[in-house]
């Protein structure tokens, strides 16, 4: 651990402000929508501006690496220790769709410091995180009198993650040596709120899949074969009814093998958040709570898995009636994963469970995508406390500790890599996400930057 009084990681961060929110500022400016083939030279144009300002950051090595879409940021800069732990942060560099005819106050490529925030597309999600780490690498070195950081540092910054990451496995499948890590760090998160700093310490993973059923070949008449065929509209619907028990549990047989239980200790530091239930319900445009029984609301959206529904059809559904058997019916269902459930296993169930469902007479196909692998950092893991320790000197309060509902790309490096994955953000449900008008908090934004600037010694301490 770095023994560098908090007060001068602060004072430089200060002194620095200026220069690195209008380094920011421009970064932003480059629209670097991934989604919108229109921007692909945006986001390319978005890497080739990292890359070289990690350069300029000090990082001795930075390349862009190229996927089948578009391009990631890789750099390093190895620390002159040689027994050093090493530390491999992620991020992206692309951004939502965002237009000023969405509902955005100014331009959303063009930011903005109004309040104490920064507003514009990217500001949270993800630049300013991913940004917060060059300047706090920097007050890192001028705090300490290093010259080289206090671990093997590496940055791994993708140009698809709001597109879905769909190259990301095997871009870290094939630079799996060069990415080797003893941890690895995700600033593509959040906090509590802006008072309540927390330290994520998992994300679900999720498994999704569409169910195509079949019946007569064309639409037929209800009135002349109703009762006497089977309609795929009915199996689909009772399909649907059969997801769940009378408890909210998952019905699929094999669907909890291998789930890791909540401790008493996890239920209570849930507990400790200053959570309203009637506020989280206006949030999510709902008139009541439900799931599983016997578990809370943070509990179920963090720490259980999940089936849902995402979207059923079937059969005529015009104006007026139209008396017919349908000829087909489609369910489209999503499987949020916790910690010890392999998704292999999970797709596995679903389709035995769901054959079993369907009558004699009904055609059907299962058809998954992808999977996303869940992940979760043991409270006692030594890489997790340091990064509570470094944030907690950075924001002068005791830590709380929550996880995320969804699912994302940070799996991946888990898998592969076989590192604990830890996440550090300091964005805030305020923040926008995907909205218009998103923004950042500029105090937070420093506090991360603080945070990351403790955060090396504390790893390099906490991992030999």
């Amino acid at each position: 651990m770095s023994d560098t009084p908090d007060s001068a990681v602060r004072t430089y961060t200060e002194q620095h402000r200026t220069a690195f929110l209008d380094d920011l500022a421009e970064w932003l400016r480059i629209p670097s929508v991934s989604a919108q083939p229109e921007h692909d030279g945006d986001v390319r144009r978005s890497a080739e501006w990292l890359s070289a300002k990690l350069k300029e950051t000090g990082f001795p090595v930075t390349e862009i690496w190229e996927t089948a879409g578009a391009p990631a940021v890789f750099a390093e800069w190895p620390s002159d220790d040689p027994d050093a732990p090493t530390v491999l942060v992620y991020g992206h560099h692309d951004v939502q769709p965002a237009a000023r005819e969405d509902g955005w106050d100014t331009d959303p490529f063009e930011p903005v410091i109004r309040d104490g925030r920064m507003y514009g597309r990217g500001a949270a999600d993800d630049k300013g995180q991913v940004f917060f780490h060059t300047l706090g690498v920097r007050a890192h070195l001028a705090t300490t009198g290093r010259t080289t950081p206090a671990v093997h540092l590496k940055l791994l910054v993708e140009g698809e993650e709001e597109s879905g990451s769909p190259h990301f496995r095997t871009l870290v499948e094939q630079q799996a040596a060069r990415l080797g890590a003893d941890a690895v760090i995700v600033s593509d998160t959040g906090m509590w709120d802006e008072t309540t700093p927390t330290v994520c310490t998992g994300m679900r993973g999720l498994a999704e899949c569409e169910i195509e059923l079949y019946g007569p070949e064309q639409d037929i008449h209800s009135g002349s074969f109703g009762g006497a065929v089977p309609n795929p509209a009915t199996a689909v619907a009772r399909l649907v009814a059969a997801l769940h028990d009378a408890d909210g549990r998952v019905a699929i047989p094999g669907f909890y093998d291998g789930v890791t239980d909540l401790t008493d200790t996890e239920r209570a530091l849930f507990a400790a958040l200053p959570f309203d239930e009637d506020t989280w319900l206006r949030t999510a445009k709902s008139q009541a709570t439900t799931g599983e029984a016997g578990y809370s609301t943070l509990e179920r959206i963090w720490a259980r898995p999940t089936a849902e529904v995402n979207g059923i059809g079937g059969g005529y559904q015009g104006a007026g009636s139209k008396t017919i058997i349908p000829s087909s019916a489609l369910v489209k269902i999503s499987f949020r994963l916790v910690a010890g459930q392999d998704p292999d296993h999970v797709q596995q169930a679903v389709r035995a469970w769901a054959e079993a469902q369907f009558p004699a007479g009904i055609r059907h196909w299962i058809t998954f995508a992808p999977a996303t692998r869940p992940c979760l950092t043991p409270l006692d893991h030594p890489a997790l406390q340091a990064v509570v320790r470094a944030m907690g000197r950075a924001f002068g309060q005791k830590i709380l500790f929550t996880r995320e509902g969804g699912s994302g790309p940070a799996a991946d490096l888990q898998d592969v890599l076989g590192a604990p994955v830890l996440f550090l953000g300091i964005s805030v449900p305020s923040d926008g996400w995907h909205a218009p008008n998103e923004k950042v908090e500029l105090d937070l934004l420093l506090k991360g930057v603080e945070t990351t600037a403790h955060l090396w010694g504390e790893l390099a301490a906490a991992l030999r």
